[in-house]
């Protein structure tokens, strides 16, 4: 299957083309037609996943049917419960008993695998426990500097912290998960010129010029929501990941064929970007009156999906499934496809890549393209949301730097991305509900700091836990002997 990578997917562009086209031919201005519209798209979606790789739904039968219902209980099923706040509470229970019962389910089914392992053998642990360990002692070292500036209400405060995204049930779950979608992106746009051997420095202007395409698009091309109003957000968001591309390729195209070290380049556009931002902003989107852009229209916020609904009162929208399928995306294509072999195989050796006859520079400039359309897309998910604005201003965006944070924090992988970025989002949210004591919200800066910092030192932490983990073995390589011999 994976060999078929690019024909498996020669159908998407006439996903797109019937997509683009079935509004022309019906009329889908209306609640009903939209509903009609959408819903025939998700079955052909659908329909063309489960023949395509029929194999893999039927050898993996569980994880089928667990998607499935997934699906409908977070998209489908709010949608008709939004008046009836019980049944939304039932479906919200639900929820959280499938997520519950399917990490059981896949911790029973790794335990069961493992179990002819050494545990000292098993990467996953090894990586696992290093991040864990770091968050422990970042927490730990959070709780010493509140113990020394409040004593009184330290661990009052320190619940808060680990309350986190729970404080208020679904509603700061919500926040937590919206604001983490940004940080996931621009984590997922380092790590992956990580694992191709270059240093994304530069996420933060790539996120700067497709913030800025995304919010021209949804200011200006108003035009394209009489086609379908769904539309514009997708042709907002599609020039922001081409922009950010571009972007990403320019130091890409340097460090290949002119040798200029990515860091020096990346920074460098970094402060273009910023500049060119102020310039354009002020000559094509400026509102004079509040001295910033002028508000998107509605066609162009991103689509709620009926997370809403799930999650009230709250900011989420359907940025965080963009997320998850670019998490996905990248995930085979660096671990499961040719292409992804040969960007890790050039990151590792540039010339025994090149000797394997590889092409060494073409693949720098892609997999720098592909990071920059990657921090282009969080650029615009973060501004395509009502009340989001960028202000003309000199100062570089900070959501490309927590991505370097996030990226190490999760190991460079785009899974682990994910969760350090669902963790940053979570701290946040601990920060922000902290402020109702006598704290500075300043103390999760400091602790996502430690945690950063002894994140990239993993490799140090995970000498130690490789130690232990084969003492452990030792020991019960020495049990299973001796209680052969008695036998």
């Amino acid at each position: 299957m994976i060999n078929k990578f690019k024909y498996e997917f020669g159908f998407l562009p006439l996903f797109i083309l019937f997509a683009l086209i079935a509004p022309l031919v019906f009329n889908i201005n209306t609640t009903s037609g939209n509903i009609i519209y959408s819903t025939v798209l998700v079955v052909i979606l659908f329909s063309y996943i489960g023949l395509r790789f029929k194999d893999w739904v039927l050898n993996n039968i569980i994880d089928t049917v667990f998607y499935g219902l997934l699906f409908n209980v977070v998209f489908i099923l709010p949608g008709f419960f939004k008046d009836n706040e019980t049944l939304l509470s039932i479906d919200r229970f639900v929820l959280i008993i499938m997520t519950l019962a399917f990490i059981v389910y896949k911790l029973f089914g790794k335990v069961k695998d493992s179990k002819s392992q050494r545990l000292s053998e098993n990467k996953t642990l090894i990586d696992l426990s290093g991040s864990v360990i770091s968050i422990v002692i970042g927490l730990l070292f959070g709780l010493v500097i509140m113990l020394i500036f409040n004593p009184t209400q330290a661990f009052e405060g320190f619940w808060i912290i680990l309350q986190g995204g729970f404080n208020e049930g679904f509603r700061s779950m919500g926040n937590t998960i919206y604001f983490a979608v940004p940080i996931i992106l621009t984590g997922l746009s380092v790590a992956f010129a990580f694992r191709t051997g270059l240093f994304n420095i530069g996420a933060s202007g790539q996120f700067t010029m497709g913030a800025f395409v995304a919010i021209f698009i949804g200011v200006k091309w108003g035009f394209i929501a009489d086609i379908n109003p769904l539309l514009h957000w997708f042709v907002a968001v599609l020039f922001a990941v081409i922009v950010g591309g571009i972007w990403g390729a320019i130091p890409g195209y340097l460090k290949a064929f002119n040798n200029v070290n990515e860091v020096v380049s990346s920074i460098m556009l970094n402060y273009i970007a910023m500049y060119i931002n102020v310039l354009m902003i002020k000559k094509y989107i400026y509102n004079t009156a509040y001295n910033r852009t002028y508000d998107i229209l509605s066609s162009a916020e991103t689509p709620g999906l009926n997370l809403q609904h799930l999650f009230p009162n709250s900011s989420i929208n359907g940025g965080i499934v963009v997320a998850i399928l670019t998490v996905y995306l990248l995930h085979v294509i660096l671990n499961k496809t040719t292409f992804g072999f040969e960007l890790k195989a050039v990151g590792l050796n540039k010339s025994a890549a090149k000797y394997a006859g590889m092409n060494s520079k073409v693949n720098i400039v892609k997999s720098m393209a592909i990071a920059g359309g990657v921090a282009g897309l969080a650029g615009a998910l973060t501004y395509l949301v009502a009340g989001k604005f960028l202000i003309p201003e000199t100062v570089i965006l900070s959501q490309g730097f927590t991505g370097i944070a996030i990226s190490l924090l999760g190991l460079s992988s785009p899974i682990g991305v994910l969760f350090a970025g669902l963790f940053f989002g979570y701290l946040q949210q601990g920060g922000y509900y902290l402020q109702l004591l006598d704290f500075k919200p300043e103390i999760i800066d400091i602790i996502i700091a430690v945690i950063i910092y002894l994140s990239a030192l993993s490799l140090f932490i995970q000498k130690f836990v490789i130690k232990g983990l084969k003492r452990r073995d030792d020991k019960t390589q020495q049990s299973e002997v001796i209680e052969g011999s008695d036998v």
